[in-house]
């Protein structure tokens, strides 16, 4: 069929195409929608992409056996066994002093020399006064036994006889005081020198030459006797069983050390006296232990960290008292185990010996402990064993467990 004129053009429809609604809601609720997934998508990305995290550098020992001793420690005081305050037992002028201040001296050598004139002039008179009653005595006496004869033949009288008899014996008793008054100008001049009486050490001089000293008046000078010498200390009343317990199998030995930065060194002594009675005011009890001390490291006065060993347990498990950490949980420590972590332990300390703790249980020889450094670990932290006091073989940089 043909049309004529203008054929109808096709007319396009004026409503809105149809919409594809993927996210329902208002279109801000949408809008939010999109950007939360775009931000869980970011961080997702930036998650894979974070490196794990370092390596805590830390030291590590290993837990040992070894034997450990069983002791009980106090602060002790040294003290010498025998001191002696010097002092003149006649008086006079100090004629010479004859040793220089902290002298060790001999038993018997001579210190101080008193003027012993007038000494030796007692002494010469003491001498002379008993020889003449010496011989006074022996012509009393002979008269006696003359007069014996006579009144037996009535030459003398009764009276006569006993007269002379008393005579005699008064000279008799005269002469024993001389005897004894010579022998203590004897002492006296032989105390005009001032010997040492014990082996030791002098102090302060107290009296210089010149200075006039009286019989037993203040002190010339101050010996201690320093080899040997003695510790005092006390301990717990509670603890006398156990020492009395373990004295039993012979002398308990004592360490001590004279100075607290360990210059000096340990000190071995004997336990050597335990006070019959516990003080009720402190209730401790008061020991003593004596030392050689031939190197002269204790001091009279000083005070020393002392140590009385009961016994020696062999096989003790040791960690250095560093490793072990206190939480609210217990004690425990950080074990360094395969793959360089390390894993929380859980231990019972039995008691700290020279800067190691002792273990009951927790560890087995051999493992490795952390000592410095926990405060940045968690269980399952890789850790890097860095060279320290605790640690002198391990290499530097290499993590725990990969040391080669």
């Amino acid at each position: 069929m043909i049309f004529e004129g203008n054929p109808a053009k096709p007319q396009l429809s004026s409503s809105p195409a149809p919409q594809l609604n993927l996210l329902p809601g208002s279109p801000a609720r949408r809008l939010g929608l999109v950007l939360l997934l775009a931000l869980v998508a970011s961080t997702a990305c930036g998650r894979k992409k974070q490196p794990p995290p370092p390596a805590v550098p830390v030291t590590v020992a290993e837990a040992a056996v070894r034997p450990v001793p069983l002791s009980l420690d106090a602060v002790g005081t040294v003290e010498p066994i025998e001191a002696v305050s010097v002092k003149a037992q006649v008086g006079g002028v100090v004629d010479s002093v004859l040793f220089t201040e902290g002298d060790d001296v001999k038993a018997g050598q001579l210190l101080f020399q008193i003027d012993p004139r007038p000494f030796r002039a007692a002494l010469d008179a003491s001498k002379a006064q008993l020889a003449r009653d010496q011989a006074q005595a022996a012509n009393a006496q002979v008269q006696a036994k003359r007069y014996a004869e006579l009144v037996k033949k009535d030459y003398v009288t009764q009276e006569q006889y006993d007269a002379a008899r008393t005579q005699a014996e008064v000279l008799r008793s005269a002469v024993q005081a001389d005897e004894a008054a010579l022998e203590q100008a004897r002492l006296n001049l032989s105390w005009a020198s001032i010997t040492s009486p014990i082996a030791g050490r002098t102090g302060s001089l107290l009296v210089k030459k010149g200075n006039v000293v009286k019989a037993n008046d203040a002190a010339l000078v101050v010996v201690n006797q320093m080899r040997p010498i003695r510790v005092s200390f006390a301990i717990p009343g509670g603890q006398l069983p156990r020492v009395q317990k373990y004295s039993g199998r012979g002398a308990l030995e004592v360490l001590v050390r004279p100075s607290r930065s360990g210059d000096g060194g340990e000190v071995r002594g004997r336990l050597s006296f335990v006070d019959n009675a516990v003080d009720p005011g402190t209730g401790t009890v008061t020991l003593k232990a004596e030392f050689p001390n031939e190197d002269g490291s204790l001091w009279p006065g000083q005070f020393v960290d002392t140590q009385l060993v009961l016994a020696v347990e062999p096989d003790a498990l040791t960690v250095p008292a560093g490793a072990v950490v206190t939480g609210q949980e217990g004690t425990f420590v950080f074990v360094v185990v395969e793959g360089g972590k390390v894993e929380k332990r859980h231990v019972k300390v039995n008691r700290t010996v020279d800067g190691d703790a002792v273990l009951e249980d927790g560890l087995r020889a051999g493992d490795t402990v952390v000592t410095d450094g926990q405060l940045r670990l968690v269980p399952g932290a890789l850790v890097e064993i860095k060279a320290g006091p605790s640690d002198a073989g391990a290499v530097p940089g290499q993590p725990a467990g990969r040391a080669s």
